[in-house]
């Protein structure tokens, strides 16, 4: 392991909150910038100590934040030839005893560092033993012995933990662990996580087969016995601590976990027990899952081994197993699963038992593979001589604004609720992954379920069906040379919101805002008499210099997902209850914050930061927007999720009006672009402006806000008029409209 701690350029870039591109660009321009010490030609690492020198003397940072220090000790202590997450073990050991033995470490830190060596995993030891068994104790495979460097690294996490919480340390340092194993592991996000338990209800006993960092299993009450299997020992070990980090300290151990290692396809850790839920989202796509070892096993109900192909289907009758008769199993699945001919004769089985009762499609971006729109499935192991044998259909799969017809709601609403996005940006950002209304995600999904399970279980009349979102079948009607459960296949088409006095009234607000348009001499400024005569010759300045200057702040968030107590891996911890997270696809659609406080708050130097009137917000990614917070309008109090940047001019030397402005021209932001990559990168502090009196950028920067009303406007109107001809092409198709007169053919 190396003797100091090392760095990347991508974790340069984290450290002083700017792009990768900008650190190239460092490495290029300053003779002064440190030598890699490691690493490949092509990923160099860095001395840290170096490094954070060097961004000192540039005046970038102001000193490494703790979570960087800590985290910098983890990697220091990785060993090459072992697992990247054992040091994991031994820090989630001591955030633990902090948690549920806190008035225990003032004390040991008193010991000399010779008795503190062997003091501390004596005390490690112990409280993993009172608070997980003696077997879960054994699965951290902690030290008996110490180093200084360990010592070091757990007097660093008890100040993080000081901060944030013990759990909400443990919080950062796996995140910043599946950011550097993406391959590996995909953490279920904790709203998807929070939505299967939900569907479960309150059971009293849980598996989750498939449980990687233990997302799903955090979603459920601590009270509730939780019982999990992953693949890889030491992350089940990790998901471990986790759940315990998040019960009450209070709660007497050991504690009703209980995670173990083990593939549970082909080594089953809990063979020939039932619990009341089985929750999980399985690995996709394995070719290798224990086909020809298992073709006898009597998981296969009705003898139907699930073809090589089709792993999922195996997955979904294991945790059929592992169900009780009248428990729910619930899976985050691909959509192909639901069609695909290879798996036909395990769906009908499926169906023919009575087990399957939903299959829910949900919009991508709920879960990984994010670009992806998962299906939900639900089933029940069946009570004996029970003969229900229908099944919900459920099409959630339409984001917000993605719909064929309008909200509910009036015209004015839609006007002003409305996010006019283009289609780049639409299906840009992990496939919609910060676009998700979860909120009406949960309700849609658990409103229909619920009243299905119901009539189910109390054998009450089914639900009516809601054309466009749901329907309930009789699972013989599903039975036909496909048996394809794809609920956009079964689930009837929405007729035309509010009939075509509705429609009327929106083209009438259509006609108005085209009205408008039609005139933009009234709209936009005279160029002549706004412009400054100066403007061209003006001499220029950059954003760096203002900064250094002392009139202008600037905030970059992070780009990877950040991190807070209890809403998983993917939440930021600098985000408090109650506060809406801005995206970038906010910013670029012109909307309101749409991310919720556990959905991608900022990681970098952002981090606890809200906006206020004055501020200038610009996504890192550039595309010509930016936008000055105003202080009766949507971006306020907001905090800043991933890949923006927020800029804070003194008002008395810098208009906002007239910054944004700048940094939506081309020319300003074309020379400070990166374009290493396919994707344009704004290294912000290298934008240029011209040096003007206060006087001429507020004339310029009224000019600059009518320019942007303008666009809103054309946007809005764009959006509006394509809305109001999908609608009428969808309520004549359907019937919804009557028949229109008689019209030649343009």
């Amino acid at each position: 392991m190396p003797d100091r701690p090392e760095v990347t350029a991508v974790e340069i870039a984290r450290l002083a909150g700017v792009g990768r591109a900008a650190v190239s660009n460092w490495r290029r321009r300053h003779p002064d910038f440190p030598r890699p010490v490691g690493g490949t030609d092509s990923s160099p690492t860095f001395a840290l100590a170096d490094v954070e020198a060097w961004l000192r003397g540039q005046g970038k940072i102001a000193e490494l934040p703790l979570l960087e220090r800590t985290w910098r000790l983890v990697e220091t202590l990785r060993d090459p030839a072992g697992h990247p997450a054992a040091p994991l073990l031994q820090a989630g050991a001591v955030l633990l005893l902090l948690h549920r033995e806190p008035d225990r470490w003032p004390a040991l830190t008193a010991e000399p560092d010779t008795r503190l060596a062997t003091a501390l995993p004596r005390a490690l030891s112990g409280v993993a033993v009172q608070t997980l068994g003696v077997e879960g104790a054994a699965a951290l495979q902690l030290s008996g012995l110490l180093g200084s460097t360990q010592l070091d690294l757990a007097r660093l996490l008890a100040e993080l933990a000081a901060g944030v919480g013990a759990a909400g340390a443990y919080e950062q340092l796996l995140t910043r662990y599946a950011e550097a194993n993406t391959r590996q592991l995909s953490p279920t996000p904790p709203e998807a996580a929070e939505l299967l338990a939900a569907v479960a209800g309150v059971p009293a006993t849980v598996l989750d087969p498939a449980a990687g960092l233990g997302a799903v299993l955090l979603a459920l009450p601590p009270t509730t016995g939780r019982y999990g299997q992953d693949a890889d020992p030491v992350t089940s070990a990790l998901a471990l601590l986790r759940l315990a980090l998040h019960t009450p300290a209070t709660d007497p151990g050991p504690l009703p976990l209980d995670l173990r290692g083990g593939d549970s396809l082909r080594a089953d850790a809990y063979s020939g027990r039932t619990f009341e839920a089985v929750l999980c989202q399985p690995p996709y796509n394995e070719r290798d899952w224990g086909h020809d070892q298992l073709q006898f096993d009597p998981r296969w109900p009705g003898g139907q081994v699930p073809p090589r192909g089709e792993s999922e289907l195996a997955w979904v009758l294991h945790c059929l197993a592992r169900t009780g008769p009248g428990g729910l199993a619930a899976l985050l699945l691909p959509p192909a699963v639901a069609g695909r001919r290879a798996g036909r004769r395990v769906r009908a089985e499926l169906l023919r038992s009575g087990a399957l009762r939903a299959v829910i499609a949900l919009p991508a971006g709920a879960a990984p593979p994010y670009g992806v729109p998962l299906h939900l499935w639900v089933l029940r192991a069946p009570r004996p001589g029970e003969d229900f044998r229908q099944v919900l259909l459920l099409d959630a799969s339409s984001s917000p604004g993605a719909s064929s017809g309008f909200p509910a709601g009036s015209s004015t609403g839609f006007l002003t609720g409305f996010s006019p996005v283009a289609p780049s940006v639409a299906s840009s950002g992990e496939g919609g992954r910060d676009r998700v209304d979860w909120p009406e995600l949960r309700r849609t999904v658990l409103d229909a379920w619920r009243a299905f399970d119901l009539a189910a279980r109390e054998g009450l009349p089914l639900p009516d069906d809601r054309p466009g979102v749901h329907r309930a079948m009789a699972a013989i009607d599903l039975l036909d040379d496909e048996t394809d459960l794809s609920p956009a296949r079964h689930v009837p088409p929405a007729g035309a919101v509010g009939g075509a006095a509705e429609l009327a009234h929106l083209g009438g607000r259509l006609t108005e805002l085209l009205a408008g348009l039609a005139a933009p001499g009234s709209l936009l400024p005279e160029p002549s008499a706004v412009v400054p005569p100066t403007t061209a010759v003006a001499p220029v300045i950059t954003v760096g210099e203002l900064v250094r200057s002392g009139v202008l702040e600037v905030y970059s968030s992070g780009s990877g997902a950040a991190t807070g107590a209890g809403a998983g891996v993917g939440a930021d911890a600098g985000v408090g209850p109650g506060a809406a997270v801005l995206t970038d696809q906010d910013l670029i659609a012109g909307g309101a914050p749409s991310g919720a406080p556990d959905s991608g708050g900022s990681t970098g130097p952002a981090a606890g930061i809200r906006t206020r009137p004055g501020d200038v917000l610009v996504p890192a990614l550039g595309g010509g927007v930016a936008r000055v917070v105003q202080a009766d309008g949507p971006l306020a109090g907001a905090a800043l999720g991933r890949q923006l940047h927020l800029l804070r001019p003194d008002l008395e030397a810098v208009d906002p009006e007239f910054l944004a402005g700048q940094l939506r021209s081309t020319a300003s932001t074309r020379r400070a672009a990166s374009h290493a990559t396919t994707t344009a990168r704004l290294d912000i502090r290298r934008v240029e402006l011209p040096r003007l009196p206060i006087a001429d950028q507020r004339r310029l920067g009224t000019a600059f806000a009518r320019i942007a009303a303008f666009d809103a406007t054309l946007q809005q109107a764009a959006a509006l008029g394509h809305g109001l001809a999908q609608s009428l092409t969808d309520g004549l198709a359907t019937g919804a409209l009557p028949l229109p007169e008689a019209h030649p053919r343009a």
